[in-house]
């Protein structure tokens, strides 16, 4: 604690005796000024302990008095301290009136009392106080140190910390999720932050904000050193921080720090690892990838686990999606296989688990957030997941997953899973650009004989082609002869120069009017 008026006053060696403000010798003392000017408040920074003899002052005027002290006060200054036996015998009671009205301390120094002998009893107490703090301090940076060494994870290094800071503390990922929180209770208090952590997150590391409301202060720590923030720490108490605390929040960012990078290097080696086993996988070899995977990724090779391929659009890359996925699968304690490949990523994730969850739900929150007119190259991200899967078929889940990816792009949605592609329709993929130039070109001679009103050949060739070929039950659909239909199909295989016996004839007419039923008029639909 720093030096106050109360421990001045009772300091044995200086002798002083309050005149006034006796209920407020709590005040904190930040050093001891000795002043003869009518007006030192230009020269004061407040917290000062004044000394006076009143050499150019009226002390015994009341209005004097009342107008010097008033100005004191407002100046923030800590108290005031009349030596006496100098210019006035005893402590003007214009000055201690002034005082009491004020709610200013005044102390009586006696003269036997040097007013150096005040200022070394307030520098002596403040290099105490420093001291106390440097070495608390430095305890907190072994206590927090030796956790941290310990390699327990960060809930030993937060309890620690909440114990120096006498408040809570906690520890969250790039997602803004809490990791860890001290004391237990703390968590919830924590998870209403998220909002700030993720505002933190968008500023370069390091970076702080406080928080402040009714229940505690809260600051917010950004940990890392690099564009983006790696994590946060967030740490509560009942006021601002002092010295030996800083110290210990100080401490707790660094260390937290280099374990984040150690963490990022670690991933590292550990993605060059799962680089060899997903090629091992893709050349069909899942004994040598087992066997390599170890019990670092040998969990993931027994189970269900599903491929995803993810690209971005956006300079930041993939990264954001790696993050939440790592954020997921840390949490529930899955194992995750991540292959970055330039601006895209290469991931085996547990079927069913976190990492695949977060995933989809990271997708459906762009698709929300920014719905898209142009398609998926306006998109921060564009995923294509696999049907689930085992060691033995990783190369057809790697062509599912492109497969479902390339009609994400089309589709312009972040994320398109395999699986709606093999249980849906053929013809949403029929909405590309390119397939519908194809189909109006196919169409075309057929579309310009129908508009001059020489037959409805269009209209005629999707009726017998979705009664495969059956003459009489097309045209009773068009309500025409069957000999009418026969001489209309003619006309067909004259216009195009393509026969209708070829069976791939006829499956590509039936798709480019499939392509272009949605962009001609309705008498053209046919039945």
């Amino acid at each position: 604690m720093p030096p106050t008026l109360a421990s001045l006053v009772q300091h044995s060696a200086l002798k002083l005796t309050v005149r006034a403000g006796a209920d407020r010798l709590d005040t904190p003392v930040r050093w001891a000024h000795a002043s003869e000017l009518a007006d030192p408040v230009p020269y004061m920074d407040g917290g000062e302990l004044l000394l006076v003899t009143a050499t150019n002052l009226d002390a015994e005027n009341a209005d004097s008095m009342r107008r010097y002290v008033r100005r004191l006060a407002g100046a923030g200054v800590a108290g005031v301290g009349f030596a006496v036996g100098v210019n006035y015998e005893d402590v003007p009671q214009a000055l201690v009136d002034a005082a009491e009205e004020s709610g200013l301390p005044l102390l009586e120094v006696p003269r036997r009392t040097p007013f150096l002998a005040i200022s070394k009893a307030v520098s002596a107490a403040i290099a105490a106080d420093q001291y106390r703090a440097v070495t608390a301090g430095f305890e907190a940076q072994r206590e927090l140190t030796k956790a941290a060494l310990a390699g327990d994870g960060p809930a030993d290094l937060l309890a620690r910390l909440a114990a120096h800071i006498d408040g809570w503390a906690a520890l969250y990922d790039t997602s803004g999720a809490v990791l860890a929180a001290a004391p237990d209770w703390a968590a919830r208090r924590a998870g209403r932050l998220t909002p700030d952590v993720e505002r933190l997150r968008d500023r370069p590391a390091p970076a702080s904000i406080v928080v402040a409301d009714s229940e505690d202060r809260v600051e917010l720590q950004s940990l890392g050193t690099g564009r983006r923030a790696r994590g946060a720490l967030a740490v509560g108490t009942g006021a601002a921080l002092g010295t030996a605390e800083r110290y210990a929040v100080h401490s707790a960012v660094a260390l937290l720090t280099l374990t984040t990078a150690r963490s990022r290097s670690l991933q590292g080696a550990e993605q060059r690892l799962g680089a060899a086993v997903l090629r091992m996988l893709l050349a069909g070899q899942p004994d040598h990838a087992r066997a390599v995977a170890g019990d670092l990724y040998g969990g993931l090779l027994d189970a269900p686990f599903r491929l995803l391929i993810a690209e971005a659009a956006a300079p930041a890359g993939p990264e954001p999606l790696i993050e939440t996925m790592e954020a997921a699968a840390a949490r529930s304690g899955e194992a995750l296989l991540l292959v970055p490949e330039g601006e895209r990523v290469v991931v085996l994730a547990a079927d069913g688990g976190a990492a695949v969850a977060a995933c989809a739900a990271y997708a459906e929150a762009q698709d929300d957030r920014a719905p898209r007119e142009g398609g998926a190259e306006d998109s921060d991200i564009v995923v294509g997941l696999s049907a689930p899967a085992g060691p033995i078929a990783v190369s057809a889940a790697y062509k599912q997953a492109e497969q479902a990816l390339s009609v994400a792009r089309r589709r312009g949605r972040a994320l398109v899973e395999h699986e709606e592609l093999a249980a849906g329709s053929v013809l949403p993929l029929l909405a590309d650009d390119a397939v519908r130039a194809f189909a109006d070109g196919m169409l075309r001679a057929l579309h310009e004989h129908d508009a001059k009103g020489r037959g409805d050949l269009v209209a005629s060739l999707r009726a017998w082609l979705s009664r495969h070929g059956q003459w009489d039950a097309a045209a009773a659909d068009l309500g025409v002869h069957r000999h009418t239909l026969r001489y209309r199909m003619r006309r067909v295989e004259e216009i195009l120069g393509r026969s209708l016996d070829d069976p791939d004839v006829r499956m590509e007419l039936w798709l480019a009017l499939k392509a272009t039923a949605a962009t001609r008029p309705a008498e053209d639909t046919g039945s």
